[in-house]
């Protein structure tokens, strides 16, 4: 009997006999064909997918950090977009331009103040981002590994020693590796370093780097304009509180404090307190019109003028206010201001006072917060010749005499009558426990009508408290 011949199957040799014993092998299955490759059209389709969703992406990242209100959140978004575009979960950037101006300042993600400060304590030769903000010439950026505690890291393609303050750190804050980028302009030069952590061993993927770095270079370019504002308003910030007294007078009776707040552009509110002959004392509030240098400048013109003719006729403050009207109308008559001067003797607690367009002053005391009733009259520099009859109080013994600027009430964002309501509760609010600081009564007060932090907050109304609290 022949043995007949086996099926012609691919990758089974016919002339094989099967092994006695055995079942016939069953047919096996066809191999399926090789794929075709793709059509020159799809591929080509798919990378202009890619590219459009990446395009895409930048544009979405850049236009939320073109919508920062300011450089720390403007550092906040930076590092917000770049740890989404290199898979990173927390990181930090710090700002520290190469000419020494300013500002510099440290932003983590992810990370709190503790954790910052021991990073800071790592020396800055062990990291990639502190030899970027040290501007070593082999410092460009990249990723650094930290395997195990005695392996090396490999920065910039080397293999180094992982420095041992280093690896304390990362193994405290439990990060593996890391991605540095420099934050630099062609024109500026350096401002910063850009850093995210890893959890594990990772590093970003070739299309990864190369977003991070098109991002990065464009939030290189929009800080160095917000910089270039940032210091512009310290300087006007600097210029504003160099024309203020530097520190207020002590005289027997009474106590002072002041607060004052600057808007980003600077203002002209101002406050004065000079100690005058006899034991008397002076107190001064106002407002310039307009805002800026020039409004700045202006606002110590009339501060320096205001003290003079207070040294020659402060008894009269109708008499100061009238030649400090004449000087502003002569000198600057496209400008107008406000302002309120009060004579005081301490030793008696009497207050003679004049306001030209000014808020009135509070009266804040166990037993009564009141406004004081004065005269009306227009600004200085809105009459051709301006007086006004003058008032006189007299506090009693714990009470204290709140002056201030109509930014304070402005920045509620409420009508006059509102905001004025709202004053008036605020210092009637004082706590016992407070009512004998004048600088706590301040305080109170600018928490109190401003909550939520909004006396700190950037806003085109300057602010002045000056209280003076009589013993």
């Amino acid at each position: 009997m022949s043995i007949p011949h086996l099926p012609k199957v691919a990758g089974i040799d016919p002339a094989v006999p099967a092994p006695p014993h055995t079942v016939a092998p069953s047919p096996a299955r066809a191999t399926p064909p090789a794929p075709s490759a793709p059509a020159p059209g799809t591929v080509i389709q798919d990378r202009l997918a890619g590219w459009v969703s990446d395009l895409t992406t930048l544009h979405e990242l850049t236009e939320r950090l073109t919508r920062a209100a300011d450089l720390e959140e403007s550092l906040q978004e930076l590092l917000r977009a770049g740890a989404a575009l290199v898979g990173a979960r927390r990181g930090l950037v710090v700002l520290e331009p190469s000419d020494g101006l300013g500002p510099a300042s440290t932003i983590g993600l992810g990370l709190g103040r503790a954790d910052l400060g021991h990073i800071e304590t790592v020396p800055r030769s062990a990291t990639t981002y502190g030899r970027i903000l040290d501007g070593l010439p082999d410092a460009h950026g990249g990723t650094e590994q930290l395997p195990d505690p005695d392996a090396t890291a490999g920065q910039g393609g080397h293999s180094v020693p992982v420095d041992p303050r280093l690896r304390e750190v990362a193994a405290r804050l439990g990060y593996a590796a890391s991605y540095a980028l420099p934050l630099a302009t062609q024109t500026t030069g350096r401002l910063g370093a850009a850093v995210w952590l890893y959890d594990e061993h990772a590093e970003p993927t070739e299309r990864q780097r190369h977003l991070i770095e098109l991002y990065v270079r464009y939030a290189g370019e929009h800080l160095a304009r917000v910089v270039e504002v940032e210091r512009a308003r310290t300087q006007v910030r600097t210029i504003a509180e160099e024309l203020l007294p530097s520190r207020l007078p002590r005289v027997s009776g009474v106590r002072l404090a002041a607060r004052h707040r600057t808007g980003p552009r600077g203002g002209g509110d101002w406050y004065d307190a000079l100690p005058l002959p006899e034991g008397a004392l002076g107190l001064a509030v106002g407002s310039v019109t307009g805002s800026g240098p020039s409004a700045i400048a202006a606002m110590g013109r009339l501060r320096a003028s205001l003290r003079a003719y207070a040294v020659m006729e402060g008894e009269d403050p109708v008499a100061v206010l009238s030649d400090l009207e004449l000087l502003l109308r002569l000198t600057e008559p496209a400008r107008s201001a406000t302002a309120l001067f009060a004579y005081c003797e301490p030793a008696r607690r009497k207050i003679v006072l004049a306001g030209a367009g000014h808020t009135p002053p509070l009266l804040i005391g166990e037993r009564r917060t009141e406004y004081v009733e004065t005269s009306l009259s227009a600004p200085l520099g809105m009459l051709s010749c301006w007086e006004a009859p003058s008032v006189e109080i007299e506090p009693g013994p714990g009470e204290t005499v709140l002056l201030y600027t109509d930014g304070l009430l402005h920045r509620t964002g409420d009508s006059m009558d509102r905001a004025f309501a709202r004053l008036h509760a605020a210092a009637a609010s004082v706590p016992r426990t407070v009512r004998d600081d004048p600088a706590g009564i301040c305080d109170h007060v600018l928490r109190t009508v401003l909550p939520e932090g909004r006396d700190e907050a950037d806003s085109a109304e300057d602010i002045v408290l000056l209280a003076a609290r009589f013993d």
